[in-house]
């Protein structure tokens, strides 16, 4: 039995245009063996963690405190407690060779990094990205797309299988002529396994209400421990529903900070007749969010496509710097990442997010 949960749709759809086009109708997780998971709305939210303790961890805006040498945080000598803002800010960056590979051993000296065009001191540095994922997977379920269902649900299946860790969490969603939160964020495969059974068919496509809705849900989760935000497509590209705009679905998604995935299905890869304007929308959002796209043609390439997405995402360096203060304001800063040595600029290839909004969650 669904669950429609008005609340979340409220939440998840601040703009009263998409509200009536595109509705999120969301249900308990599908039920595993003999008894069924606790409805994720009769969960509590864990506790907020303490700003002052935990803030270099949050990715986000925090208060550092300067006591003066007070061990119990009050003022000492008569002394005003200063508190400064700060906001660190992740850029997930993958470096590629000239045959596409991926390029290990390089070190923090290796790179520099432009806020505006103004240098940066990096802060943070990780060869190969360990931080835990948030990950929503969207499916087009329009008849256009869905033309081989077991080969494409066993491809998501294996993909889930493979990539997600104890540290990671998944969200299942399904966009057709509406979008379906599918199963919430878990870490249990089984659970996103039996969603994956549970897709229906629709007959229109409702592409960018469904990244307009993954990036608002991706928002919401936590980003402490530098944790990246996901969002894997399967799509032929076309969005057939009047809801969200493109350019609506890449400023969300740039605000949720989410790389953005696409697995583009299309008939005919040479097929000079297709529309393909939906699949270069896709190809631009990929770039200016730092995520990536494959071309499907056989639905047995499926599988393939996943394993480069997780392979992308398992070879990732980390790279975090303390945005300049500016005031408060709602700009989008650009950020610009580039080899510090001449002749390593010209060899490889660079693949990161464009920018930030500075008053994004």
């Amino acid at each position: 039995m669904r669950l429609v949960v008005g609340a979340l749709v409220g939440l998840l759809m601040v703009q009263g245009d998409l509200l009536s086009q595109a509705p999120v109708v969301r249900q308990p997780p599908p039920t595993v063996g003999a008894q069924a998971p606790k409805d994720p709305d009769d969960v509590q939210s864990p506790p907020v963690a303490d700003a002052q303790t935990n803030g270099a961890q949050a990715g986000g805006k925090t208060n550092g405190t300067a006591t003066n040498g007070s061990t119990n945080g009050s003022p000492a000598g008569g002394f005003p407690t200063i508190k400064v803002e700060t906001r660190l800010v992740n850029v997930a960056l993958n470096v590629v060779d000239a045959k596409g590979s991926p390029v290990g051993g390089l070190g923090r000296d290796d790179f520099e990094i432009l806020e505006d065009g103004k240098p940066q001191k990096i802060a943070v540095f990780e060869k190969e990205a360990t931080t835990p994922l948030s990950i929503v997977l969207a499916i087009d379920a329009s008849e256009s797309v869905m033309t081989s269902e077991r080969l494409e649900k066993e491809a998501a299946k294996h993909f889930v299988r493979a990539l997600l860790r104890e540290q990671d969490e998944l969200d299942l969603m399904e966009f057709s002529d509406v979008v379906r939160e599918i199963v919430p964020f878990t870490n249990q495969p089984k659970r996103i396994e039996s969603g994956l059974n549970a897709i229906q068919h629709g007959d229109a496509t409702a592409l960018y209400d469904a990244i307009y809705l993954a990036s608002d849900r991706l928002a919401g989760t936590s980003a402490a421990n530098g944790r990246r935000r996901v969002i894997v497509l399967i799509t032929d590209g076309g969005d057939t529903v009047k809801g969200a705009r493109y350019t609506q679905a890449l400023e969300q998604a740039q605000r949720a900070g989410a790389m953005v995935y696409s697995i583009i299905i299309v008939p005919i890869y040479a097929d000079a007749g297709r529309n393909t304007g939906g699949e270069h929308a896709l190809i631009q959002m990929a770039e200016d969010t730092g995520g990536k796209y494959y071309y499907v043609v056989d639905p047995k390439d499926l599988e393939p496509a996943f394993a480069h997405v997780s392979d992308d995402l398992r070879t990732q360096y980390l790279l975090g710097y303390y945005a300049p203060k500016r005031g408060t304001d709602s700009s989008f800063r650009q950020i610009k990442v580039r080899m510090t040595d001449a002749e390593m600029k010209g060899k490889y290839d660079l693949r990161y997010r464009s920018g930030y909004y500075a008053d994004a969650r």
